[in-house]
């Protein structure tokens, strides 16, 4: 049995457990490790992995392919503990929401004999915790894999083939533009719906208006129910960004209000009628389709279960012989043919 090790079981550890043993993956087993044992205890009941360890050295050694689903703060304490116990060839991934510090401390501290494949599924839901896992919450959904400089062709593959086999789709991008981009379009909303939320329970009159709220202002508030831990850790890692795009949230809403108090009605109008066709549009038909990986850059399952299982050496060794093999035949052929074409 090959082990796949997850680090950290909560939404996300969770559901990634689900979604592999929902994919009947054969001669593979599923270890989770979670520093709260009742938590451990949950995901052992709910059958998110076979088993879990009490400790993350335990949890790491021999696994081919160890995934960090911890809170992003914590990465750092995981990669010094693990470190000295992964296996040559082991492939580390991670989940965090952001990546640029992430890939650094994985040019830090994981040795050269590993190979480090950054990831961030965007997906999930306000309700943390390995209870509310879903097999399917990654089904059709991005995922971005950030490989670093030194990871090897077998491990991006690898993690690559996991992602197309729980369902997410693969999304290749560089750390930095990653952070830029999630910026503004996960960790702002976070921070803005937040904030809706902490100006409008902060009023006196809150006891009269939570009476009247209603669909509206819970579905924009949503994310303030985010765990608080992901979220001040979100803050602290992507500070450049987040301050960015909310510098232009505060400019665009200084448009608005200025549109308003002006009395520009007109300009208002064609703003909001704008926003709701453009946004109509990108619902019904989503973004701009990105060029597809080419075929031939993708694994089959075949490949990713087999670099899984022996190892992506042994697998590039086993080509090898084969193409050696084949060329053998082939001037074997041409001798015989040349011979017999001889007086």
């Amino acid at each position: 049995m090959e082990r796949i090790t997850i680090i950290g079981l909560g939404l996300i550890g969770g559901s990634l457990g689900l979604a592999l043993k929902a994919a009947k993956l054969t001669g593979i087993e599923i270890v989770g490790y979670d520093k709260d044992t009742a938590t451990a205890g949950d995901a052992r009941r709910l059958r998110v992995v076979d088993k879990s360890e009490p400790s993350l050295q335990r949890a790491v050694r021999d696994a081919r392919l160890v995934i960090i689903a911890t809170p992003i703060m914590a990465i750092r304490g995981v990669m010094e503990e693990i470190a000295g116990e992964l296996r040559e060839d082991c492939v580390v991934t991670d989940t965090a929401s952001t990546k640029a510090i992430v890939m650094e401390w994985a040019s830090q501290l994981l040795p050269a004999t590993v190979s480090f494949v950054g990831g961030h599924p965007m997906a999930g839901k306000e309700t943390g915790g390995v209870q509310n896992g879903e097999a399917k919450l990654f089904a059709g959904k991005p995922y971005c894999i950030i490989p670093a400089a030194d990871a090897s062709e077998g491990a991006v593959r690898v993690v690559t083939s996991i992602i197309q086999l729980i369902g997410a789709r693969p999304f290749f991008i560089g750390a930095d533009e990653h952070d830029r981009y999630v910026a503004a379009v996960s960790h702002l909303p976070l921070i803005l719906s937040t904030a809706l939320f902490t100006l409008v329970r902060g009023s006196p009159a809150w006891p009269e208006l939570s009476s009247l709220a209603s669909s509206g202002f819970r579905d924009v508030t949503r994310l303030a129910s985010t765990d608080a831990e992901l979220s001040h850790d979100i803050c602290l890692t992507n500070r450049e960004g987040v301050l960015h795009w909310l510098d232009r949230a505060v400019e665009e809403l200084g448009r608005y209000r200025e549109l308003l108090q002006e009395g520009r009605e007109e300009e208002l109008f064609k703003n909001f009628a704008r926003a709701e066709l453009e946004r109509d549009t990108y619902v019904a038909a989503g973004p701009p389709v990105r060029e597809p990986v080419a075929a031939e850059e993708l694994p089959t399952s075949g490949e990713q279960l087999a670099a899984l299982l022996v190892g992506q050496r042994l697998v590039r060794r086993v080509k090898d012989i084969g193409k050696l093999l084949e060329e053998r035949q082939d001037r074997g052929g041409r001798q015989g043919v040349e011979g017999r074409d001889r007086p």
